[in-house]
């Protein structure tokens, strides 16, 4: 084989193949969970957007793993387990490699804990799965920096695309739990004045807050 030859970088290839797969893997589940918290997605498709949602996420983290270990065991990268398991030690783009170990472990810490949200607790858990976005966030940096695919402008732009349905829905999940903690309470219902045959509007008043027209200095009996 010449050395320019594909079969000198198999364990490159398929590395970069891996975290390809992961990137998309990770903006569908992004994307995918926004959308349901943004109510983007109606309620008789939800169970179904529910469970794409685990198994996109799920395969995104096989894919991951994968990602490293591929690269870890490229002779030419010659990253080893410290480079791909250690974030910034690596020899190779560590900025941009080191942010996409850090959003690696984030997302299987995220991913698995869906599995443990009874433990930990249903409020803590959704307070943990708003990070989501900052895997995506990590993960195209990653992409972008480290990259070598990026290279080719149909896949930079296709990955930069991706960020657009996520602002998007961001924005709106943002603006729509802003407009329920911001919405006015119902008014109290109105106090109904004891029922029966003698009732009067002196009664009526008495069970009247202060301040309302029916107090009994503002009422007269009949």
């Amino acid at each position: 084989m010449t050395p320019t030859s594909p079969g000198n970088y198999v364990w490159w290839l398929a590395g970069r193949s891996a975290g390809m797969v992961a990137m998309l893997m990770i903006a569908g589940s992004v994307i995918l969970g926004l959308a349901m918290a943004a109510k983007a997605i109606p309620p008789r498709w939800r169970k179904d957007a529910v469970g794409l949602h685990q198994h996109v996420a799920l395969i995104g983290l096989a894919a991951i793993a994968a990602h490293g270990a591929l690269l870890a065991a490229d002779p030419w990268l010659k990253a080893g387990a410290k480079g791909i398991l250690i974030p910034f030690a690596i020899g190779y783009r560590p900025l941009w490699t080191g942010l996409g170990i850090i959003g690696g472990y984030l997302a299987f810490i995220l991913g698995l804990s869906f599995y443990a949200r009874r433990r930990i607790g249903v409020r803590v858990w959704r307070r943990m799965h708003r990070l989501t976005v900052v895997v995506y966030v990590l993960s195209l940096g990653h992409v972008l920096g480290a990259g070598t695919d990026t290279s080719i402008p149909a896949v930079r732009y296709a990955m930069l695309a991706s960020a657009l349905p996520v602002l998007f829905l961001f924005a709106l999940r943002l603006q729509r739990n802003g407009g329920r903690r911001g919405a006015p309470r119902s008014a109290a219902a109105p106090i109904q004045a004891p029922k029966g045959r003698g009732t009067t509007s002196r009664e009526a008043a008495r069970a009247a807050p202060p301040g309302s027209r029916m107090e009994p200095s503002a009422s007269r009996a009949t």
